[in-house]
């Protein structure tokens, strides 16, 4: 177990339900970008979106309120916030009371802001609005080549000679990416979605990349600029998208986006997610 980490993961918790935001545990992200080679921060932006489908707090009158809360993150914050303290955070507002859902997005907005270093935007969703869940079929996806693995150990070279003399745009995905928890181990279920434009990228050698994945041991928003820089250099396309939708744990969900094209990307969710 990596102890930097472990203020809350892997620990027995008390779980505290009124407005505690002490709870939020800020981690710089200049750590896991410390250990990815070729990692420049300044070659890419993006957000973390997280999905907060467990939130609640009292109206004046003493009523449970719900919510489905977005929050996007942007990744030029000097921290990520760790998803279990986000979620002891967000239990702390069950019996806490708020004048209004706008009071509620303001304290979520002061306090997730305070704790990244970023300037955090917040949205409720009523828990009846009804989504539509379907995969993005803009995207190719590469999951049923019949390829032979013989390891699941990251390599972060595996894709270096993988490019072909093609110029080609191209947008792939792959629902197959796993990685486990940096501290706990639990494992993290993902579909990565790849938007390029250059020499076209071998897309068996791809696959076998995002499946070395497997037995990685790395957060949510490092493995996907691991996944971006990795890319960069081996491939050196002319421009590059790398976003991750994870399944949920514990109420949240974590999906990445990187680029140095595209200021958002919106896939759709599949049913797992």
């Amino acid at each position: 177990m990596d102890t930097t980490y472990s203020k809350n993961l892997g620990k027995k918790t008390d779980y505290i339900s009124t407005y505690t935001p002490q709870l939020l545990d800020p981690i710089p992200r200049a750590r896991g970008r410390g250990n990815i080679t070729a990692c420049d921060s300044a070659a890419f932006s993006g957000y973390d979106l997280w999905t907060g489908y467990e939130l609640s707090w009292l109206n004046t009158k003493g009523k449970p309120m719900v919510a489905v809360a977005e929050f996007m993150i942007p990744c030029t914050s000097p921290n990520l916030i760790e998803s279990k303290s986000f979620k002891l955070y967000l239990n702390s507002l069950n019996q806490t009371p708020f004048a209004s859902e706008q009071a509620v997005v303001e304290t979520l907005i002061q306090d997730l802001s305070a704790a990244s270093g970023g300037d955090v935007q917040v949205k409720l969703i009523p828990v009846d609005e009804t989504l539509e869940i379907r995969a993005d079929k803009s995207f190719t996806c590469i999951d049923h080549l019949d390829i032979e693995i013989s390891s699941y150990a990251y390599d972060e070279d595996l894709l270096l000679g993988a490019t072909s003399t093609n110029i080609v745009e191209e947008k792939l995905c792959s629902h197959l990416l796993k990685s486990n928890c940096l501290v706990t181990n639990q494992p993290d279920w993902g579909s990565v979605y790849i938007h390029y434009q250059g020499a076209e990228i071998d897309r068996e050698t791809l696959l076998r990349y995002i499946i070395s994945f497997r037995e990685h041991n790395e957060f949510h928003e490092q493995c996907v600029e691991r996944i971006f820089a990795d890319i960069k250099r081996c491939c050196k396309p002319e421009k590059l998208t790398v976003f991750a939708r994870y399944t949920r744990r514990g109420g949240l969900d974590i999906n990445p986006f990187r680029s140095d094209f595209e200021e958002v990307m919106l896939v759709g969710r599949a049913y797992r997610q």
